[in-house]
């Protein structure tokens, strides 16, 4: 669905951001500001401030910020449309549609009836499904062999579907329907030569569960067979509604509870799911028969920011283990705590609760094993830590799973763990690391232009001490100056970025520069932390809006091609911008790892200039804030931090000619 920006701006003027945050959130009034408890991450004094002024929200803690229609994003777990729906229910407001080719309503409303539709088939099935649960005893016999209530079976929706091939026909009378295959309940065999379809139903004979995505609304089933018939789990195929990449099962039941948990308990299983819900662990959810993605683990932090994964003690456990490592690396910020639990190998989570008890269960969660440390684990397997040899082949190990990592603190405290392990110097071990990485390309240097088309500054004016930068002379040549000047809204004039792959022509401004990169390779929002998140899409239009607007798809339908975003945009107020924008873009294309690293120190610099934004308000509050004093102390630390990595890049860009 595509919203006019127009719109989304007076939506955004009539929204009170205090009174939507206020229902979530416990706020006092501090001076100009209102100021809470943070609802995305655990503290015990108030960092979190809403400003009515400016209709906005930002923690100091873990830099979550944004308006009314991100915050029901990141605290709801809504997409953005969703979000702007809702906002739009409340205020009384009709979300109206952006205009384009009728080619293109015609295709958005059909695809929209499709998805309606599916899930009406599937609720459909979900209730039919329900009804055979209380007609099946041995299906009910099995729930209460593994301890179900009857409160947590209708809170989960749990059924049974009836061992017939056809029981579905009694449920929709047209049973030759397409959208009883589509929705993946029925499925279509015709054999060679015959001229007759085969049609019968997916599920038989199983007890079943429904999946639903966040709004509550079925989109697929899972099943496990009563006997010992294969496969034990059948879940429903890949459907315009389902993906079992980026769904998690019971993730719609858990919401509440995980941020009361204050943490989400990751499982194998969908019984694993129920029944620890009825043994007080409600703040569960489990993959869909597939390995943890990045996807799910995206999706997961919108609720909470610690995460528990569980896993059998036996080696398939450990090699799950290591996928959802792979998957969860990315996402490692200094303010998100990830663990991974290892349960005795006769045990699953259910057995070892009734075994043991809930207690012993907390206990063993509490003392599941840091990411860090996992980290260190998997890259030292196999490795002979008493020779050379097996200390290089270690750093080797270490080396992808360490550069998956974002920048910060933990980041840099592994790099000196890995670094004594290996016995080399933490500051050779990265440059080891770096000088193999892939060789940036080689770009010709050309002066940078600003809108006049005079030749714009470039370097580093801002200099964060008063010695002179000795990577300051490798942008002399071309822009005439070693300085950095900041910009507008974001992004200043010509800006002389380093880092591995800036040696192009340059955009008009950070802001332009980052959104192209974005555009261009969108797997690269799943990289950037909320504080990224929250500072692009809180930029001025076009910028923000268009940002917001892709995050958006992004939510919805995963990483896209700049092509398929082109048709998304088609009628969007954005559209002729973005295009033009991106077909500005002519120089070569980076590698990936040039394109993120560039991307990185891009928006660290745009980051620098809004936190000492924010330290102008702070000072400018401290005489009627008492706390405004200590968020200018925090705000400094991390504008010190984000520098000491600006620099680092620009050292590493010389290191690697």
């Amino acid at each position: 669905m595509s919203i006019p920006q127009s719109f989304i701006q007076e939506l955004l003027s009539r929204t009170d951001v205090v009174e939507i945050v206020g229902r979530y959130v416990q706020l006092k009034k501090g001076g100009a500001n209102f100021m809470g408890l943070c609802p995305f991450h655990g503290e015990k004094s108030p960092s979190f401030s809403v400003s009515p002024a400016k209709q906005f929200y930002h923690c100091f803690g873990c830099g979550k910020n944004g308006n009314a229609i991100s915050f029901l994003m990141d605290h709801a777990g809504m997409n953005f449309v969703e979000a702007v729906k809702d906002l739009a229910q409340q205020y009384g407001m009709q979300v109206p549609e952006e205009e384009g080719s009728p080619e293109d309503r015609a295709r958005a409303q059909e695809q929209r009836q499709k998805q309606n539709t599916l899930t009406t088939v599937l609720e459909r099935a979900g209730e039919a499904y329900r009804k055979f649960l209380k007609d099946s005893p041995k299906a009910v016999s099995y729930f209460k062999g593994r301890g179900v209530s009857g409160s947590i079976a209708k809170q989960f929706g749990l059924g049974y579907a009836p061992e017939g091939w056809r029981t579905l026909a009694g449920i929709f009378p047209n049973y030759d329907e397409p959208l009883l295959v589509e929705s993946g309940l029925v499925i279509s065999n015709q054999d060679d030569g015959a001229t007759e379809e085969k049609r019968y139903d997916r599920f038989r004979d199983r007890v079943m569960f429904p999946i639903r995505n966040i709004k509550g609304e079925c989109i697929g089933f899972g099943g496990r067979v009563l006997g010992d018939d294969k496969p034990k789990y059948l879940n429903s195929p890949e459907t315009p509604v389902f993906s079992k990449g980026r769904e998690l099962y019971g993730l719609y039941e858990a919401r509440n509870a995980l941020r009361e948990h204050g943490f989400a308990l990751v499982t194998e299983g969908y019984m694993d799911v129920v029944a620890l819900a009825q043994l007080g662990f409600a703040n569960t959810v489990a993959t869909l028969g597939t390995a943890c993605t990045a996807d799910h683990v995206h999706k997961l932090f919108r609720f909470t920011d610690a995460v528990v994964f569980s896993f059998d003690g036996d080696g398939a456990g450990r090699r799950a283990a290591r996928k959802a490592l792979d998957a969860a690396l990315p996402y490692a910020t200094d303010v998100r705590s990830i663990k991974f639990l290892f349960l005795p190998q006769e045990h699953d989570p259910d057995s070892f609760i009734r075994a043991h008890g809930n207690a012993a269960f907390a206990e063993y969660i509490a003392q599941a094993t840091p990411l860090s440390r996992f980290l260190v684990e998997a890259a030292s397997e196999g490795c002979d830590l008493q020779t050379a040899e097996g200390r290089a082949h270690m750093a080797s190990n270490a080396k992808p799973l360490w550069m998956q990592l974002p920048e910060g603190a933990l980041k840099l405290q592994l790099l000196s763990e890995l670094s004594a392990l290996v016995q080399i110097d933490s500051a050779k071990l990265d440059a080891l690391w770096q000088a193999a990485a892939p060789a940036p390309k080689q770009y010709a240097e050309r002066a940078p232009q600003n809108r006049d088309g005079e030749h714009a500054e470039g370097g580093y004016s801002k200099s964060y001490g008063s010695q002179e930068k000795p990577w300051a002379k490798k942008w002399e040549k071309g822009t005439g100056k070693s300085s950095y000047r900041k910009g507008n809204n974001g992004g200043g004039d010509g800006p002389s970025y380093g880092g591995a792959a800036s040696r192009r022509v340059r955009p008009t401004s950070r802001a332009d520069h980052a959104t192209r990169l974005l555009l261009a390779h969108t797997a690269l929002w799943e990289t950037l932390s909320s504080e990224d998140h929250g500072m692009l899409c809180a930029l001025p239009a076009p910028h923000g809006p268009l940002i917001a607007w892709l995050e958006a798809q992004l939510h919805e339908h995963g990483p896209l091609t700049w092509s398929a975003l082109q048709a998304d945009l088609a009628g969007n107020t954005a559209a002729d911008w973005a295009t033009q924008l991106m077909a500005e873009a002519n120089v070569d294309t980076p590698g990936a790892d040039d394109t993120a690293a560039e991307l990185r120190d891009l928006l660290n610099r745009m980051l620098v200039e809004r936190i000492e934004a924010l330290q102008t308000e702070a000072i400018a509050a401290a005489s009627t804030d008492p706390t405004a004093l200590q968020r200018y102390k925090d705000l400094g630390e991390r504008r010190l931090q984000l520098v000491k990595q600006l620099e680092k890049s620009q050292t590493d860009a010389i290191m690697q000619g």
